[in-house]
């Protein structure tokens, strides 16, 4: 690395959204210990600026940059090919890396993190999980002092704006596409409303904040596809709304001695729960320690400008000589199902003997019922009721529901969430 006196020589891959903010950041404020030299991008004539510097050099040639003298790549192309290879040879080359990069992290973060400390080089990406929110830090360093038992959180925008427009009345399809027209979904929305992205950021956490390197893939991910306005209509009885959460646990005194539980998908939230209050685009991330007690992280957790905070934030660190802290995981298998309480939404033509026959198909499988909610106003033709139930395994669940599904009077699939309880 340059001697303190001389600035990082700091190249961005990507000039989207994220990067031309990152590139904006670094021209306007000029931060200490830093200057903009490259960028890359495919079909760089759109892309050009008139307020980047002359000085810096645009190219649509990744060997450019990789045998460039740049000191630091700002990498926010995203994926894994051919991006995965293009962050390898840097850091083998000596190159540090500051990326946005969740998937990359995720997957292979444990090799790219060795591969840098073997070069003298870093890796930092504190804007891989909640954009703007300074939680990869907070685990790092701010927490690193405690033994962390749980992360519970909203790390999904695109999913939280969604959901807390359904939260006012509106219908699934119809937030979905303006969330694509506002830019907050892709046109391919599968990543974020079937967890995987959520999921990505919650392995990150994991392995920061339990020491715990789980396998993506071993994580349960339930859609939030499913979620109709009835269904928050039934949360307000429960004094409760419905957000998808991202959620690791250990079960026992430590990794050591216990279970890690994982999941990402729709839930009930008590409205009490900080997880509650998060609307919009926001993310929320809980940190239970054994001795600090709970941390809460908040704010804008996407868009340009936020995340391209966090990535200049880990470009100053690096300037001035910080280094993320070595917090060692261990490979981890979940060893296990949360036990909670559910909600189950039924639609049925009624007719007699229904509670009955769900009773039994549940009972058969051990799980008691705890109370049904019907609201008024319903044709009995079209009838939409709830069933909560006591605490059971989502498989021992599923089940019981696949037993009920045959019931001749059901007009749709039963729809189960489970139910986040307060801790204490």
């Amino acid at each position: 690395m340059p001697s303190p006196a001389s600035p990082l020589k700091v190249a961005v891959l990507g000039f989207g959204t994220v990067g031309s903010s990152v590139a904006r950041i670094l021209v306007d404020r000029q931060p200490q210990g830093l200057v903009l030299t490259h960028i890359y991008n495919r079909n760089i004539a759109r892309k050009k600026k008139d307020w980047v510097p002359s000085t810096v050099c645009w190219t649509e040639d990744i060997e450019t940059i990789l045998s460039s003298d740049a000191d630091v790549i700002v990498e926010l192309m995203g994926g894994l090919d051919p991006v995965a290879g293009w962050v390898e040879r840097a850091l083998a080359s000596g190159k540090s890396v500051v990326t946005a990069n969740k998937k990359l992290i995720a997957t292979q973060g444990i090799a790219l993190e060795k591969l840098a400390r073997s070069k003298g080089a870093h890796l930092l990406y504190g804007a891989a999980v909640a954009g703007g929110i300074p939680v990869i830090p907070g685990l790092q360093q701010g927490l690193a002092g405690d033994q962390v038992l749980r992360i519970e959180g909203i790390l999904n925008g695109t999913c939280n704006f969604i959901l807390s427009k359904m939260e006012q009345g509106a219908e699934y399809a119809d937030v979905l596409k303006e969330a694509q027209e506002l830019g907050y979904a892709e046109a391919d929305p599968t990543e974020d409303v079937d967890g995987f992205d959520a999921r990505a950021k919650l392995v990150i956490l994991s392995r920061l904040a339990l020491r715990a390197d789980l396998d993506p893939s071993e994580i349960p991910c339930r859609s939030i596809r499913a979620v109709s306005a009835i269904d928050f209509a039934y949360a307000k009885e429960l004094d409760c709304t419905i957000r998808q959460i991202s959620r690791a646990e250990i079960r026992g005194e430590d990794l050591a001695s216990g279970d890690v539980l994982a999941s990402v998908g729709p839930m009930l939230v008590p409205k009490a729960s900080p997880l509650a209050w998060s609307h919009g685009t926001e993310n929320t991330v809980l940190v239970g320690g054994k001795y600090g007690g709970d941390v809460v992280f908040s704010g804008h957790g996407a868009g340009g400008h936020p995340t391209a905070v966090a990535v200049v934030s880990d470009l100053i660190s690096m300037a001035h000589g910080s280094r993320a802290v070595d917090l060692p995981s261990r490979k981890t298998a979940l060893g296990g199902e949360f036990l909670l309480r559910h909600s189950i939404r039924f639609v049925v033509d009624d007719r007699p003997g229904i509670i009955a026959e769900i009773a039994q198909a549940l009972a058969v499988e051990g799980i008691n019922i705890h109370a049904i909610f019907q609201k008024p106003g319903f044709e009995t033709s079209n009838l939409p009721f709830v069933v909560t139930v006591e605490p059971c395994t989502s498989s021992c669940l599923r089940r019981a529901l696949d037993r009920i599904e045959t019931m001749s009077c059901l007009l749709e699939k039963p729809f189960a969430l489970q139910i986040l309880e307060p801790e204490g």
